[in-house]
């Protein structure tokens, strides 16, 4: 029997839920014999393509309106200081999914075009993504969007802990019917289907879908858009809201990121009218920093863009909304990382993952009532290629290659526009012996 063809309480019942085993197994912990069960809480977590950090309302534009995604900070908390693992895709992804930093297993950095790809490109099978901890624990779980993870059948989504999956496996896809070339397509499932629907459309859509599908029982959704990632493409409705922007290129990325917004608002709308925003842990952040020439993309104040270890490749719009369980409109300045979701999202379904070796954290406790005051990372780490960088507290340094060391104090330069390294030599090298120290314990990039 499929699990997406069982209501929560079927599953529950099949399982035999009643039993003391498996009321403090973890995943459905708290259930007792003849007591009502508590729902465990809908786990979605929305991922926005090449957004630059300074392109959302919360993040301070004027220009391009983002009531939506502005209003999972307005209900939760900002984290002003989030990051993600690397400043290109499939890297981050990998990273996110499994809550370790991706280098340890070799998914150090993009696999090439599609149709050229590495052909053992795809995250290792010896990693364990926390959508398999969650479906095993009962949720249902659906992938909507990018997948850039792997395309060979054993590395596709229902593969690797999804029921459901409607999006593409490729780096990239175009959003009016055509698709790259060497591209596979849109899929459902394993299966290719056409899709005549503007494509950030159709992912909000499908969300939409799943929620009401799998209303009655828990449920982890991946929400990944390729928006805003090139190319540029746009239909006239989202074009016409900003006849006040001149630049062609400028006004279609508006309306792209317009498109995303409404998509997204479809998706919150059905959590919310189907009474479940108090059930649901809802994260949005963006896998790296807006390459600026290509999209007109703005990442605010800092340095760099996608493809670079400064701020701007790396650091990007971060929000996370569990209402009645974590404070409204609060700001969090510490350093979290795309690392936390899956210790976070696992923590907050009552999932025990003991083979488990994150880096990232369970974040709840330090955002919470009463919250943990310290630090949730001690330091925060990246390479890929020949570039390295650590921040550690408000010092960060970077090595864009071997033979350069800078050194930043983010907490009066976040634009990282003063190099401090030569005047500081003892903070350049404790931090480079911990960032190679560090480095010691990777593996070498599979492709």
């Amino acid at each position: 029997m499929g699990r997406d063809s069982l209501t929560r309480r079927e599953f529950l019942t099949l399982i035999g839920a009643g039993s003391a085993a498996i009321a403090t197994s973890g995943g459905l912990a708290g259930i007792a014999e003849g007591a009502k069960p508590s729902r465990k809480p809908n786990i979605v977590v929305i991922l926005a393509d090449d957004l630059g950090y300074g392109e959302l309302g919360m993040q301070g534009n004027k220009e391009i309106p983002t009531p939506n995604i502005d209003s999972i900070a307005a209900n939760g908390v900002r984290f002003t200081n989030g990051y993600v693992t690397c400043p290109v895709c499939s890297p981050t992804r990998a990273g996110l999914a499994t809550g370790r930093y991706q280098q340890r297993f070799g998914h150090e950095v993009n696999p090439g075009l599609p149709g050229t790809e590495a052909e053992n490109f795809g995250l290792p099978l010896s990693e364990t993504i926390f959508a398999s901890r969650l479906k095993s624990a009962g949720y249902a779980t659906g992938a909507v969007g990018k997948w850039h993870l792997g395309f060979r059948p054993e590395l596709m989504p229902l593969k690797r802990g999804f029921d459901e999956f409607f999006g593409f496996l490729d780096g990239g896809m175009y959003y009016m019917g055509e698709r790259p070339e060497g591209a596979r397509g849109i899929m459902r499932n394993n299966d290719p289907v056409e899709e005549s629907e503007y494509l950030t459309d159709a992912f909000g859509r499908e969300a939409k879908a799943f929620i009401e599908k799998h209303k009655d029982e828990p449920f982890f959704l991946y929400l990944a858009f390729n928006a805003v990632h090139s190319p540029l493409q746009i239909t006239q409705k989202y074009l016409d809201r900003f006849p006040h922007i001149q630049d062609e290129k400028r006004r279609k990325y508006a309306g792209m990121t317009s498109a995303m917004d409404d998509a997204i608002g479809r998706t919150l709308s059905a959590i919310r009218d189907n009474g479940l925003e108090n059930d649901t842990l809802i994260i949005f952040l963006s896998d790296n920093g807006g390459p600026t020439g290509e999209t007109t993309s703005s990442n605010g104040p800092l340095k760099g863009g996608k493809g670079i270890v400064y701020e701007g490749g790396v650091r990007i719009p971060y929000c996370m909304q569990w209402k009645g369980k974590l404070p409204a409109g609060a700001l969090y300045d510490k350093p979290v990382i795309s690392l936390d979701i899956a210790p976070t999202a696992l923590a907050a379904a009552g999932v025990k993952a003991p083979d488990a070796k994150f880096d990232g954290v369970n974040l709840l406790p330090y955002l919470k009532k009463g919250a943990n005051k310290g630090n949730p990372h001690d330091a925060l780490y990246w390479r890929i290629g020949s570039m390295r960088a650590i921040r550690k507290g408000d010092w960060k340094l970077a090595k864009l290659k071997p033979t350069m060391t800078e050194l930043y104090n983010l907490k009066d330069d976040i634009g990282e526009t003063t190099d401090l390294a030569a005047r500081n030599p003892e903070k350049v090298k404790e931090l480079t012996d911990q960032l190679m120290k560090w480095d010691s314990e990777l593996a070498k990039p599979l492709w």
